[in-house]
């Protein structure tokens, strides 16, 4: 037996990772929170840690009516309040959810995901994204998105106003003791008052603090400044990694930032993201990654592509070679892996635009059962990762294989557990629950 376990994590998307998923296997109704609580009990009855819901506030900007027709954009419930509806119907699987901090205020966020830990008993986690699109920005009255490294900068001081605001009420600040009529005790209650360059928030929360003393914190920046949010603060660390090499390099680098703010690396997990198909046969599986690649049409990935990278290619065709391209102000790291990729392959744009619509920069994970596990127990023991996030190219079936055959020979092999440990997430996951800390002054609400 193992002293070291994977740490598992589903990504749902929509209707499955893969582009032409919708198109594939059984019909499932997006807007249909059946459909969500199929998925968050299967995923559950696997033992796996998390189930976590993406998000975006606003529709990719796609080009082209035909390309933007295929795509499955259309029903994206909000995550905090279908997680929520989950939280009834599961009691162990950590339940995470995606909010942004460009286009959100930290005490809004701080009760959010605080109420969704008081409603899931301690299984609570929030995703911390700053937003990489135009369209999200014109959807909160400004004309485009802001600047890559200020999103960062502002992340960086509304997680740590969050993080206090978690911190007003201390562990046993409610009293609810009806003799003597002091619900609390007013000398455990902490007023933040910060004034930063981004926020001035007075606080104290008006949520006690979650079961969980903070949410797991979720964070997936590749960019420097994105990599340093999440040495920095982050519990979860998710990535698009396209190779096993390119993992352990992104794993040893985020490790060792760890440690240089002073944190023990190993409570800082890094679930590299893979797309999953499992067949009974590796026949199987090529003809299903084939099918499903015949369901993305050309236009689709021809859009898809120009938003991935930010760049314009109408003066560009599928024959044409990747051009000089200037760095996105949106999701860098995916351009740069893109662009990595197409050289050093040396993919015209047509190739890689099926390419980059599939995999979205991620590792494909594809075969038999076995197969599938074997390459998951390769990256685990190489020190490409900690686990992983699972994103199956379809659902329901897609995450339904992979609990029923392959979860099983990782816990055979003793990779992964065979019941949960602990009762919160934190538990689960084997990260400390965070010590209150002690900042601020009374509150003068009442002076």
């Amino acid at each position: 037996m193992n002293s070291r376990q994977m740490v598992l994590a589903t990504f749902i998307h929509n209707s499955g990772a893969h582009p032409g998923g919708w198109r594939y296997g059984a019909d499932a109704d997006q807007h249909d929170v059946d459909h969500y609580v199929r998925l968050a009990k299967t995923a559950e009855r696997g033992k796996l840690h998390c189930y976590f819901s993406g998000d975006q506030q606003g529709l990719p900007m796609i080009k082209g009516r035909d390309a933007y027709a295929a795509t499955d954009y259309a029903g994206k419930l909000e995550p905090t309040t279908l997680l929520a509806a989950l939280a009834m119907v599961t009691s162990d699987i950590g339940l995470i959810g995606t909010v942004s901090t460009t286009y959100n205020e930290p005490y809004a966020v701080a009760r959010r995901m605080a109420s969704l830990d008081h409603i899931t008993k301690g299984r609570a986690g929030w995703n911390v994204v700053t937003s990489a699109g135009n369209s999200e920005a014109r959807n909160f009255g400004h004309d485009r998105l802001m600047d890559h490294d200020l999103r960062y900068e502002r992340a960086e001081e509304f997680v740590d106003v969050v993080k206090a605001l978690w911190d007003s009420w201390e562990d046993d600040a409610v009293l609810r003791d009806k003799a003597s009529a002091r619900y609390f005790d007013p000398a455990r209650l902490r007023q933040l008052n910060h004034k930063g360059r981004f926020f001035n928030v007075a606080g104290p929360l008006n949520v006690g603090r979650p079961p969980q003393g903070h949410p797991v914190i979720v964070q997936a920046g590749g960019s420097g400044p994105g990599r340093a949010l999440s040495a920095r603060t982050a519990d979860l660390v998710f990535t698009a990694q396209s190779s096993k090499d390119k993992a352990v390099a992104f794993y040893d680098d985020m490790k060792a930032r760890a440690a240089a703010f002073g944190r023990n690396p190993a409570h800082m997990a890094v679930l590299p993201s893979v797309q999953l198909l499992v067949r009974s046969t590796e026949a199987e599986a090529r003809a299903a990654q084939e099918e499903l690649l015949h369901l993305i049409p050309d236009a689709l990935a021809w859009a898809t592509l120009q938003m991935q990278i930010g760049f314009d290619l109408s003066d560009y065709g599928p024959d044409d070679k990747m051009p000089d391209i200037p760095l996105t102000n949106g999701g860098q790291w995916v351009q740069q892996e893109l662009v990595r990729m197409a050289r050093a392959e040396d993919l015209t744009l047509g190739q890689l635009a099926k390419r980059a619509t599939v995999s979205r920069a991620s590792f494909s994970m594809a075969g038999t059962p076995e197969q599938v596990a074997d390459m998951m127990e390769d990256w685990f023991r190489a020190g490409a990762a900690d686990g992983f996030s699972l994103s199956p190219n379809y659902l329901p079936g897609g995450l339904e294989d992979f609990v029923d055959q392959v979860v099983p020979i990782l816990q055979k092999r003793g990779l992964f557990r065979t019941e949960y440990q602990g009762d919160t997430l934190r538990d689960n996951l084997g990260i400390p629950r965070p010590a209150h800390a002690q900042m601020g002054h009374e509150p003068d609400l009442w002076a």
